[in-house]
């Protein structure tokens, strides 16, 4: 399965052209820049040029695409806390997860936990400055009381703690969608991790287009939809390319970007084809390609942008802080200290009434 990643990737970076063939790296970029400003969409070419471009044009790459980040969303972070609701325990074979029931990891296994504990998270979540609080379950999908309990603790979390909620429960049906519509769940999550063609390489328990199913349930219940992507797991340039259209094409709210975290026990343990460069390269395909979308950079970040992660910013508007599913993240401290050093203020929820203006920053 991995050595499709290098045979894959070769072909696809032949087969890379770009629209400004001659034009210095600046140049280049930032005429990308205007096209998307102008709402333009990216062509395959484009995309795969980004992900091929030179080290040398990093620079030039990232401040086109901060120009585009900017437009949208200003100086402003929004953060995450993400609370793992059900640990393990889950029957699905997906490879890159320690939660999978292929998986050897060493890692806590608990049921659902009960409201006093989802609801000492919320107060974490709001202590730790997040405006959405994440509520993840491992599961193929919820089982009628754990839909219950999200249905009742939702409305409290939203009263006592003015938090946005993301629910991840695995598929969902459409009633199940239509429940935590009307409970008040703002988004669900649901990644698409990669393309259609890489999917069945990763997973064999469901398929893509079960993934793309539970997203249409969501919009279709009137919530906004959360979904990205694993980058790192063997696949092609083209394969992400794909994936990150795929989620334009869906209109996908808000989109986490995670960089594969090899958990020894699992599938892929051992593998680490990322470099910081190129991790970069993949936030600004995905802004550039999702001009208006949230981009989160979200679990191995700290593994694999190391100190490069302040230049992600310039790409993504979001980040999760404090720990993830089974692994820890950096302190929440050096988050902070990381967006004050930049200029970029963390975005909080407004309080319930207040009318928002849109952002109008100038390019």
């Amino acid at each position: 399965m991995i050595d499709r990643l290098s045979t894959k990737r070769e072909a696809a970076s032949t087969a890379t052209t770009t629209s400004a063939a001659g034009s210095s790296g600046a140049d280049r970029w930032h005429d990308l820049a205007d096209r998307v400003l102008a709402g333009q969409r990216l062509t395959e070419d484009e995309a795969l040029a980004i992900l091929a471009s030179p080290d040398d044009e990093l620079m030039d790459l990232l401040a086109a695409t901060y120009r585009v980040r900017r437009r949208h969303f200003g100086n402003e972070v929004q953060l995450y806390f993400l609370m793992n609701a059900k640990s393990g325990l889950c029957p699905e074979d997906c490879s890159y997860c320690s939660q999978s029931k292929v998986s050897e990891a060493e890692i806590p296994r608990y049921n659902l936990l009960d409201e006093q504990k989802l609801m000492d998270g919320a107060r974490i979540a709001a202590e730790r400055q997040a405006k959405t609080y994440c509520i993840v379950i491992s599961a193929r999908g919820p089982n009628e009381r754990e839909v219950a309990t999200i249905e009742s603790i939702v409305p409290k979390i939203k009263s006592a703690y003015n938090l946005k909620v993301c629910a991840c429960l695995g598929l969902l049906r459409p009633d199940q969608a239509q429940r935590l519509a009307a409970a008040g769940v703002d988004r669900v999550n649901h990644n698409l991790n990669t393309s259609e063609a890489y999917y069945g390489d990763i997973c064999t328990t469901h398929t893509w287009r079960d993934r793309v199913g539970t997203l249409e349930a969501v919009r279709d219940a009137g919530m906004e939809m959360c979904s990205g992507g694993i980058v790192g797991m063997g696949e092609r340039d083209a394969d992400v390319v794909e994936m990150v259209f795929a989620l334009r094409d869906l209109g996908v709210h808000s989109i986490p970007i995670n960089f594969l975290n090899a958990i020894p026990g699992t599938p892929l343990a051992g593998i680490s084809r990322l470099n910081p460069r190129y991790c970069l390269k993949v936030l600004c395909l995905a802004r550039l390609a999702n001009p208006a979308s949230e981009i989160r950079i979200a679990g191995g970040r700290e593994l694999h942008l190391r100190s490069l992660q302040p230049l992600g910013m310039y790409a993504a508007n979001s980040l999760f802080v404090g720990d993830y599913l089974t692994t820890k993240g950096q302190p929440a401290e050096d988050d902070y200290r990381m967006l004050a050093d930049m200029g970029f203020t963390v975005a909080r929820n407004p309080e319930p009434g207040t009318v928002l203006a849109g952002c109008s920053s100038a390019t």
